[in-house]
């Protein structure tokens, strides 16, 4: 199938995380994503696990997409980047800025070979600014955007997800970026330049801490699992040894939680009304739930809960989420045939669309699979690529 986006050409000039996993999502929908890399190979191909050799990570977030190794540095790369750039819709980037001019490649440059292009420009501070040149990964995003400041338990220190975060938020904000670009483009005629600091969506994000601050002089204290607007909120474990969560966002859940661990007695004081009253007595209530969950095993607790219609959820691995049914019947989980690997599992696309919808065409590909397929549309033929290995231009 086309996809909704197909017609769409994108070059992926980005590295590692959230330029080219915005440039997954295009690629997932149909656009066709060239993802042209450094003779090296983009620093995700090494990055995390690998099988035999082959890095596991690059094989979801290349998927879709055809690899071309091209130096940009080289004024032959250049050259011939400026030459993709012709008819391409899109380019994601995340070098320093000042990178790409001074390899006579800024937008200007480029507006002036293609006045449609959209030219998205991923970094951890954005173009301007004092911060702008520093070097900065998503990390840093979530130090600086307070998200580490209100993440970890009460006397511990600020704590940093496991993972790429603050490039995952970027990632999906960069995607609908680009598809607001186009969209723009589609009414005005020319396209635009996205400045996304990596650093903005994830303190969107974080709700209403600035406005907080701004108006009650409150910040948000660390409070582990638990919420400072709701309770019961936590992890609890269970009789043998699993470990579920439990939220009562909603009055009427929080009553029914109440009722079903066996203490209705607390939803007569006046402070369970609220969210933030709640929130206040968290040690009594999390006592409450956790020493009823604490004696039954886990299917009992998921089971009474879920007979109570109170929210529960199991604390899940990769190797409960494969075989849950729930992720089964949304097929959120895909199995492909990767060249080099074989069968191989991985998330699937974002969302389902009723009537176009996304497709994930192939795992991410070998380092310079398609380098001689899609140079060739652009005047390069087989002596002109010898060349160009030669020079260390392409691999």
């Amino acid at each position: 199938m086309d996809g909704p986006l197909a017609g769409i050409r994108v070059l992926d000039a980005a590295t590692l995380f959230a330029g080219p996993l915005a440039a997954t999502l295009l690629a997932d929908f149909g656009a066709e994503v060239i993802k042209i890399e450094h003779p090296g190979g983009d620093p995700v191909r090494s990055h995390g696990a690998q099988r035999d050799g082959v890095g596991l990570w690059w094989k979801m977030i290349g998927r879709g997409k055809r690899s071309v190794t091209l130096y940009l540095g080289a004024p032959q790369g250049q050259e011939l980047f400026r030459r993709m750039v012709a008819d391409a819709d899109v380019v994601i980037e995340n070098f320093r800025p000042g990178t790409l001019e001074r390899w006579g490649l800024g937008y200007s440059a480029l507006r002036e070979i293609n006045p449609r292009l959209v030219l998205a420009r991923v970094t951890a501070f954005g173009q301007v600014g004092p911060y702008a040149r520093r070097p900065g990964f998503g990390t840093l995003a979530e130090a600086m955007s307070g998200f580490a400041a209100m993440t970890g338990e009460p006397e511990g220190p600020p704590t940093l997800p496991p993972f790429g975060l603050a490039d995952g938020i970027a990632a999906v904000t960069t995607a609908f970026a680009i598809m607001t670009a186009l969209r723009a483009r589609d009414r005005d005629g020319h396209g635009q330049q996205i400045d996304l600091a990596i650093v903005e969506p994830i303190l969107t994000l974080l709700g209403p801490h600035i406005v907080a601050y701004d108006q009650l002089g409150q910040l948000p204290p660390r409070t582990g699992n638990r919420s400072s607007n709701n309770a019961p909120r936590n992890i609890y474990r269970t009789a043998d040894d699993g470990w579920v969560a439990v939220s009562t966002s909603a009055q009427s859940v929080a009553e029914r939680v109440m009722r079903l661990v066996g203490r209705p007695d607390f939803i007569a004081e006046p402070w369970f009304t609220t969210g933030a009253g709640r929130a206040g007595h968290a040690a009594e209530l999390d006592e409450a739930v956790g020493s009823w969950i604490s004696a039954r095993k886990t299917a009992e607790v998921l089971s009474a809960f879920e007979e109570a219609e109170a929210a529960v959820a199991p604390v899940y691995t990769a190797a409960d989420i494969v075989e849950d049914p729930q992720f089964r019947a949304l097929e959120s989980i895909i199995t492909l045939l990767d060249p080099e690997l074989g069968p191989i599992r991985m998330q699937n696309i974002l969302f389902r669309l009723s009537e176009t919808p996304g497709e994930i065409r192939w795992t991410g590909p070998p380092l310079g699979a398609h380098t001689a397929e899609v140079l060739s549309r652009y005047g390069v033929d087989e002596r002109a690529l010898t060349d160009l290995r030669a020079a260390g231009v392409v691999r």
